[in-house]
């Protein structure tokens, strides 16, 4: 699970996430909200990409704040536009991960090879189009051993065949264990995904809805 306490994150004066308690059970969690509610601020705080006031703990074992290096180990992350330096390729960027979270690259190259990127595994990111890299975004996020994955507008940019094949992964990877927090605004088919719990951002807050 993931547990908030006295959450705070302000930009120039304006409070943009206030949680004074909340916590996530393990699961699917489905984090809705509108443009500029909070989701992506919230999903980099968990993330230890943005410095906060508060704490955040996983599975009442590790605090971001005291045990950070454990803690960041157990969450992984893709966002909604990633940016790698286009000089590098697929295979650098999958051994880069791989070593920082102590995965699998075979793991990893059979979900590129799911994804249908695995032909391009050695050339730059520079020649790749919008929805590759977000394919390759997402098979770097299921690196390692995650116990949170954290995936912000994991559709968007993506075909219909790569939509189907990304929801079979995460139910793959929900089988075996693993949690997800993800933010969509689009709409996931019928059977497509089960989310165990909804929550919303709004008004600077995070309540769970389901």
């Amino acid at each position: 699970m993931l547990r908030f306490e006295k959450l705070r994150k302000i930009y120039t004066g304006v409070t943009i996430v206030s949680v004074d308690e909340l916590t996530i059970k393990n699961g699917i969690v489905l984090l809705q909200g509108e443009n500029g509610s909070g989701k992506t601020t919230l999903l980099k705080m968990i993330a230890g990409l943005l410095p906060f006031e508060g704490d955040i703990i996983v599975n009442n074992s590790f605090s971001i704040k005291k045990q950070r290096r454990q803690f960041i180990q157990l969450i992984n992350y893709a966002e909604t536009e990633p940016l790698y330096p286009e000089f590098l390729t697929a295979s650098e960027l999958v051994k880069l991960y791989c070593y920082a979270k102590n995965g699998s690259i075979t793991n990893t190259e059979a979900i590129l090879q799911q994804l249908h990127i695995f032909d391009v595994y050695k050339k730059p990111v520079s020649t790749y189009s919008s929805g590759m890299i977000k394919k390759l975004s997402i098979a770097l996020a299921m690196t390692g051993n995650p116990q949170w994955i954290l995936l912000d507008e994991p559709l968007i940019t993506t075909d219909v065949q790569a939509v189907e094949t990304i929801c079979n992964i995460i139910k793959e990877k929900h089988a075996a264990g693993i949690s997800f927090l993800l933010t969509s605004h689009q709409h996931f088919a019928a059977g497509q995904l089960f989310f165990t719990s909804t929550m919303l951002a709004q008004d600077h807050t995070i309540t769970i809805t389901k």
